[in-house]
């Protein structure tokens, strides 16, 4: 009898970092079993797409990529291919249905089972494997990190804010605390590993607590704190952050700690009250105004990004109008902005009065107008400056890296007679140019810190990135 177990596998990542981590740990659960990642999905004995249901748009694309996946299983009847992620726990057994050779479906709860699951499918059966088990956290203890200069950290996952927009509840289960030494314990391992920068995920992160604890337990100041004072973190971040649940001890955290990256992703989605009230964000465009004058009380130099959705349910040119007040107002470093796009089971779809989506193309085009002339002024105060930068990887043009400097833009630099700077070092570049989404600059030849390049041995560590590991934007 042929042996059908597999011996190479392919992930294909699509959505956000949780997602990524995701698919992390799909990588390391099946190299623990002595699977090789491959560089190329046709190559591939198990196929993995791990999925975003954020907007139906995404979704869209997941069941053509699987589509196309189905031409490999033709050819090779062995091969096995299974949806991960979020589409897969809202669609279950529906996805099964709708695509005849996909052997399985894995909720992102159940990353931890795909060993398990890939085993029932050897077997001959075709697995449905969603919900939400209350212990998880064996499921961090395996992890293949993709990439050589950050290090992702789930502290929390799950959402229990039910936005009548977002499925998130739905796919990622209720919120869920990991205890802090284990989180303490998994950035000091990844610090001991070579990388420079740490970043905290979840869908609410600045919701954390201590489980167990209740209100009156540890939160994430205290684990801010905390996180910053391990050795070795030279840069701290964190997504995404609830604008309602950060607080003011938040806020002096944030402050207080240099490493803490003065960049802040922070969701505000509208810039109208009345419309915020419709989503169930619970807060009102005052009170955000306030937070991000506090923010930037507490840190001059942060740099902000957000969120934004057009063409929600009922949004009147007024409501849109305040939106792009508030964007012209507050200049964002960086936005994402949407057209409202209707998810099954959340609520804004019964509320009604539909935008035309001319209507909501032509608004989202005017905030893409709007923001471009503010992000090319605050990256042009930038030039003629020398920023640090955290190397990244080759850029797009022959003979140049990219980087990102601790607020959180992109830096490209030609190498120009300096040898290749590895994947993680932090060095110096002079900022010649600034364009509406990057940096443009040159290495100087004199650091200021420069005991902070790695030497060849760390560098040379095997933390190189998967090459069965893609990520689709």
């Amino acid at each position: 009898m042929t042996d059908r177990r597999p011996r190479s596998f392919f992930v294909e990542t699509w959505g956000c970092q949780m997602n990524e981590l995701d698919s992390q740990r799909l990588a390391g659960k099946l190299m623990e079993q002595g699977l090789l990642p491959t560089r190329e999905s046709s190559e591939a004995d198990l196929i993995l797409l791990n999925s975003c249901s954020v907007r139906e748009k995404a979704e869209q694309k997941v069941y053509s990529r699987l589509g196309m996946y189905r031409q490999f299983k033709q050819k090779r009847p062995e091969v096995l291919i299974g949806l991960c992620g979020c589409v897969a726990q809202e669609a279950g057994e529906r996805a099964l249905k709708r695509v005849p050779d996909l052997d399985f479906v894995l909720g992102p709860a159940r990353v931890g089972e795909i060993l398990d699951v890939v085993a029932d499918c050897l077997a001959g059966k075709r697995v449905v494997a969603t919900g939400f088990p209350e212990e998880r956290d064996h499921d961090f203890d395996s992890i293949s990190r993709d990439g050589t200069y950050k290090g992702m950290v789930t502290i929390v996952e799950g959402c229990n804010k039910n936005c009548t927009f977002c499925i998130v509840p739905l796919t990622r289960g209720p919120e869920r605390s990991r205890r802090m030494d284990r989180i303490l314990a998994e950035v000091e391992h990844l610090i001991d590993y070579g990388f420079r920068e740490i970043e905290l995920l979840g869908q609410t992160v600045n919701h954390w607590r201590e489980p167990g604890t209740g209100d009156r337990g540890p939160d994430f100041a205290d684990l801010l704190e905390r996180v910053a004072g391990v050795p070795g973190v030279e840069r701290l971040r964190f997504v995404t952050s609830y604008p309602r649940d950060f607080t003011p001890r938040m806020v002096e955290q944030f402050a207080g700690h240099p490493n803490i990256s003065p960049y802040l992703h922070l969701p505000v989605q509208s810039g109208s009250n009345s419309v915020l009230q419709r989503m169930g964000r619970g807060y009102t465009i005052e009170s955000y105004y306030a937070l991000v004058a506090s923010l930037r009380e507490a840190r001059p130099e942060i740099s902000l990004s957000t969120d934004l959705i057009v063409g929600f349910p009922g949004e009147t040119d007024d409501e849109f109008e305040r939106t792009l007040d508030m964007v012209i107002e507050l200049e964002f470093g960086s936005l994402f902005a949407f057209k409202y796009s209707p998810r099954p089971g959340t609520a804004a779809p019964r509320l009604g009065n539909a935008v035309d989506m001319a209507v909501a193309d032509q608004r989202l085009q005017r905030i893409f107008a709007a923001q471009e002339p503010i992000q090319r002024r605050l990256n042009q105060q930038l030039v003629g400056s020398r920023i640090e930068v955290l190397v990244t990887g080759w850029g797009k043009r022959p003979g140049t890296q990219s980087g990102r400097t601790s607020c959180h833009r992109v830096v490209h630099f030609p190498l120009d007679g300096h040898e290749a700077a590895k994947s993680g070092d932090l060095i110096e570049v002079h900022i010649e140019k600034a364009l509406a989404h990057s940096l443009l600059g040159r290495r100087t030849d004199r650091p200021d810190r420069p005991d902070r390049s790695r030497d060849s041995d760390q560098a040379n560590h095997p933390r190189q990135a998967s090459p069965g590991l893609s990520v689709v934007a």
